[in-house]
């Protein structure tokens, strides 16, 4: 018993050393895989690093020596500090870390709250509550002028189908909710015709194989594959928009009508059919009320059910009609693709002739073709219930496939007649998608024609492959203001909204500043939905940029969605530089000289542009004014005023004169002072401007001082060039110490100057000498002794003039001039000092 008891005594003693390092190893262990948490992109990061510092701190009490406790302490004192820059942080959220806000922010429109979807509803939230009676919407529903005439009162189904009190209540939901693909849907004086095309478009994809319609509206009877009817009259559907699926919550109660016409979706075959009419009524809450000022059936079926939208373009050149059918066909024949169509403004006569109606949407029900593929046929459908007969094709189909409203058309014709083809592409075609939500601060109007201020992102994908890029403009409720207090067509409408574009570059992935260059340019369109195809090389990285033109808000926010067959690496796009610096400026009456060929070009606005270490420098110039085009120079001149551009002084230009904005690239910029010209193609435009220079190292950047700025302006007196004078001369005097300089310029009186400067050869030389004869000495010369043609302004450089060697030796002012001229030429000019200058008069030599 002794022996047995030391024994154990023996175990406890081990163990109680063991202890210790047992838990300071599990603490250790628990410690790293919160740190290992924090690391990561969620909100608990800050309190998972709080939480491994303590465990750090006290497995470093109980530590079996000093060296170790140290190093445990230190380990403590690193997650503290990764504490610290956590907090600061979530003080300052990363885009990244903005986008959950993003679309909180996006979930209120019109009064109404739309969160994002979470789960599905269970059924007993559609079971009527004790003493609470059925289920009434408080959101407002606003109706046209012509629906108010009509509109009699919200009224719940039991009333507006006249059912009887003691009604079968299965048969009632089998009227109401069954399920066919033969639905007739129609509407009469609602004005969403693009919403009504969408549906009777999308029958088969929500009712067919797909059964999308399982997942988007409930309560939902998955036993029978319907909808089923909610006791309680409320209604939850599922609808993409704002950057994810929202939660959309409707009662049962319809606008019903006075008079024989409805103000909802009908099916003339079962006109008690109720579920097309509550995802007509939800999606109409998003929208706005039963009298939003209309969308199109890309849009439309983008948030019913959220199928990827795609606008093609029909009497766009690069439209290809064989491809675009081999690419619907199959795909209509597997349900993976819904077709709408939409005309634009037609004339009076075609729609007479076609029976179609201008900025209207149709549907498209049926695809078929011969064998051989000689004949391609749309069956067409006008959603409008009164609508004209529209001429068609015939019917290559058999009889059943054809309504009241419906139409065979070739391909042919259709490219022919309507404007648009909308295509809403099933998403499970893709087995990767990646969601990235922004905010897009809209630039000063100065930088508008440029992309600097654009968001732009790097997208490469390892395997390559293709990928979908769709931006999507998140509504808000400034918009459907706009579209209300405006008039005009429902295409005018949509067109004060703005344009928006997707533009591609191969260009590493890096930023970039003007849209030349792009390898992809998608068309400019007023839909709040623009989708780019892409074709990718694996491991390449390129740069994908959202453009606008005329968006009226200062403030949007968009989700890109990219869609792709293998894994995608995307990112907000990174500067290809490291250093800027902005100037504002302006071309004003005074300052807006036009090209190097117009006499006032030494006027333009210039910088002195100062490097003190070689690098690459990238100068933007970019106008509040896009039908203006600019032009940069970049000279040899050590940053004083440049009155003339030569090819040997030229470091580099924008190229030719581009509209709105221009961009000159120095591969490697020397250190050193140089010359920046800003110029206008025209002399006097006026326009503000912003000048942006990026580089891999400081550039300190400056206004040139306008050439007479604190000087004194003193004209010189014009003198006409006779044939055979090749030399005049003027004396100079001044009563004190003066500086000055000279520009001299050459003009045809009006009428003399069509063909005149063609037909001259005129050069002129400008100089400022002291004493005559052989003591002649040159002060200052233009062009640096060279003869120029008179095209700009002649200068000479500042020089001094000292009163008393002028009365010793006397100082003029010398033209000469070579070459055949216009009889009818004058030359004259100006002195700018900043004392006052007397001016003989000309002698002739």
């Amino acid at each position: 018993m002794e022996r047995r008891a030391q024994h154990a005594d023996k175990s406890e003693t081990r163990q109680d050393k063991t202890r210790p390092v047992a838990n300071r190893r599990r603490r250790l262990q628990a410690a790293e895989a919160l740190l290992a948490r924090s690391r990561g992109d969620n909100r608990d990061a800050l309190t998972h690093a709080i939480r491994a510092a303590e465990l750090y701190m006290a497995a470093a009490g109980e530590a079996p020596s000093r060296p170790e406790a140290a190093r445990l302490r230190r380990r403590c004192q690193e997650l503290i500090l990764h504490a610290e820059k956590l907090k600061a942080q979530q003080a300052t959220p990363s885009s990244s870390s903005t986008q959950p806000d993003i679309l909180r922010r996006a979930s209120c429109l019109h009064g109404n709250d739309f969160p994002p979807w979470e789960t599905d509803p269970l059924d007993d939230e559609f079971d009527v509550q004790p003493g609470v009676g059925l289920f009434t919407d408080d959101a407002v529903f606003t109706l046209s002028a012509t629906q108010a005439e009509n509109f009699a009162a919200w009224t719940r189904p039991a009333d507006l189908f006249r059912l009887e009190s003691d009604r079968e209540k299965s048969k009632d939901e089998d009227a109401m909710m069954q399920l066919t693909n033969r639905c007739d849907l129609v509407q009469d004086i609602t004005t969403d015709c693009s919403v009504v095309a969408s549906l009777s478009a999308a029958v088969q994809v929500l009712v067919g194989r797909h059964a999308v319609l399982s997942s988007i509206m409930f309560p939902f009877d998955h036993a029978k594959r319907r909808p089923r009817l909610s006791a309680s009259g409320k209604y939850v559907l599922r609808m993409n928009f704002n950057g994810c699926s929202r939660r959309v919550v409707v009662d049962d109660r319809l606008p019903a009508s006075r008079t024989d016409r409805a103000l909802f979706v009908v099916d003339r075959r079962n006109p008690r059919l109720l579920w097309p009419a509550l995802l007509e009524k939800a999606y109409l809450k998003v929208r706005g009320g039963y009298d939003f000022p209309g969308s199109n059936s890309g849009t439309d079926l983008w948030v019913l059910t959220g199928w990827i939208p795609e606008q093609l373009f029909l009497h766009r050149e690069d439209f290809d009609i064989d491809e675009t059918w081999a690419r619907i066909k199959g795909a209509h024949e597997s349900q993976d693709v819904v077709l709408t169509l939409g005309t634009g403004r037609i004339s009076a006569e075609e729609e007479q002739l076609m029976g179609l109606i201008g900025e209207h949407d149709y549907a498209v029900e049926n695809l078929d073709s011969a064998a051989d593929g000689s004949a391609r046929n749309l069956l067409i459908k006008n959603p409008w219930c009164d609508g004209p007969v529209m001429a068609g094709t015939g019917r290559p189909g058999p009889r059943e496939s054809e309504g009241d409203n419906t139409t065979w058309m070739t391909l042919e014709d259709v490219a022919q007649h309507f404007e648009s083809m909308y295509l809403n592409w099933n998403p499970g075609l893709f087995a990767h998608r990646q969601d990235r939500h922004f905010t897009w601060e809209m630039p000063p109007k100065y930088l508008e024609a440029s992309l600097v201020r654009n968001p732009q992102f790097t997208l490469s994908s390892p395997k390559g492959g293709s990928v979908w890029v769709l931006v999507s403009r998140h509504f808000v409720d400034a918009e459907l203001d706009i579209a209300r207090n405006r008039r005009g067509s429902m295409a005018a409408v949509a067109r004060q909204l703005g344009f928006m574009s997707i533009l591609v570059f191969d260009n590493q992935g890096k930023r970039v500043q003007v849209s030349d260059g792009a390898t992809y340019r998608g068309p400019y369109v007023d839909s709040p939905q623009t989708l780019a195809r892409l074709g990718s090389s694996p491991g390449k990285q390129y740069t994908i940029v959202v453009d606008q033109h005329e968006f009226p808000l200062s403030s949007y926010t968009f989700t890109m969605s990219l869609f792709s067959h293998a894994p995608l690496e995307v990112q907000e796009a990174e500067e290809k530089m490291s250093y800027f610096n902005e100037q504002l400026g302006s071309w004003s009456r005074r300052t807006a000289g036009g090209n190097s060929s117009c006499a006032a070009y030494f006027q333009n606005p210039q910088y002195r542009l100062s490097i003190s270490k070689a690098s690459p420098v990238s100068i933007l110039l970019s106008t509040d004014n896009r039908e203006v085009h600019v032009h940069i120079d970049l000279v040899w001149a050590r940053g004083e005023r440049a009155t003339t551009v030569r090819v040997k002084d030229l470091v580099s230009s924008s190229g030719e004169y581009r509209r709105g904005c221009a961009v000159a690239d120095v591969p490697m910029l020397e250190p050193g002072v140089y010359t920046m010209v800003c110029s206008t193609f025209e002399a006097g435009q006026m326009a503000a401007f912003a000048m942006r220079v990026a580089s891999m190292a400081p550039v300190t950047l400056d206004p040139v001082p306008a050439d007479a700025a604190g000087r004194l302006r003193t004209p010189l007196a014009a003198f006409r060039l006779p044939e055979g004078e090749e030399r005049r001369r003027v004396p100079l005097n001044v009563s004190w110490l003066t500086r000055a300089s000279v520009a001299v310029r050459s003009v045809l009186p009006p009428g003399a100057e069509d063909g005149g400067r063609q037909a001259s050869s005129l050069m002129i030389r400008v100089s400022v000498v002291e004493g005559w004869g052989p003591g002649l000495v040159t002060i200052a010369v233009s062009g640096e002794g060279e003869f120029q043609e008179p095209v700009t302004a002649i200068r000479a450089p500042d020089f001094d003039m000292e009163p008393d060697r002028i009365q010793r030796r006397g100082m003029w002012l010398l033209i000469e001039y070579i070459g055949t001229h216009h009889t009818a030429w004058t030359i004259n000019g100006e002195i700018l000092s900043d004392s006052p200058v007397h001016v003989g008069a000309w002698e002739p030599l």
